[in-house]
């Protein structure tokens, strides 16, 4: 027997939704590098780390910047071709949360490396989805569910978009 998709695969989301937080993100990341280690950027780097813990731990129904692009970007745009699966995405949100946190323990413990190399792969990895529409952390998700054995194709085409 073949392994097959869960019962309970997760509603499809559109690609453009992280693609557009990924956009906000690489913004406010790059605005904290800028500033460097102090109270600004702490500011700003906790706001982050919240809103990756709320894309990882809830789900990306909760990420406000999702939000964000659900009640003013989507509906002004054409519905989507494809969708895609949201586990990868939610997984690089969980590494986007990693990173974030390993930053906010470089400021705090007055560690500037630590706080400088964890914010800019975090940046990286923004720019990368945001401009290049590549998403790391989606890809480390499928490598790891193809290295495992259970494969998991990211999107689905449509039929009906809603």
């Amino acid at each position: 027997m073949s392994s097959q998709q869960p019962a309970t695969t997760p509603k499809p989301v559109d690609p453009r939704g992280p693609r557009f937080g990924a956009a906000i993100t690489a913004v406010l990341l790059a605005v904290i590098l800028i500033l460097g280690p102090g109270v600004p950027a702490l500011v700003l780097l906790l706001i982050q780390t919240i809103a990756f813990g709320l894309g990882s731990l809830v789900g990306l129904h909760a990420q406000p910047y999702g939000l964000i692009y659900k009640s003013l970007v989507r509906p002004r745009l054409k519905a989507p071709s494809e969708r895609e699966d949201p586990r990868p995405p939610r997984f690089a949100q969980s590494v986007g949360l990693i990173f974030a946190v390993a930053g906010l323990v470089g400021l705090v413990a007055a560690l500037p490396v630590l706080f400088y190399v964890a914010i800019a792969f975090a940046l990286i990895a923004a720019v990368l989805n945001s401009v290049f529409n590549f998403c790391l952390g989606c890809e480390l998700y499928l490598l790891g569910r193809r290295a495992l054995g259970n494969p998991l194709a990211q999107r689905f085409i449509t039929a009906n978009p809603s």
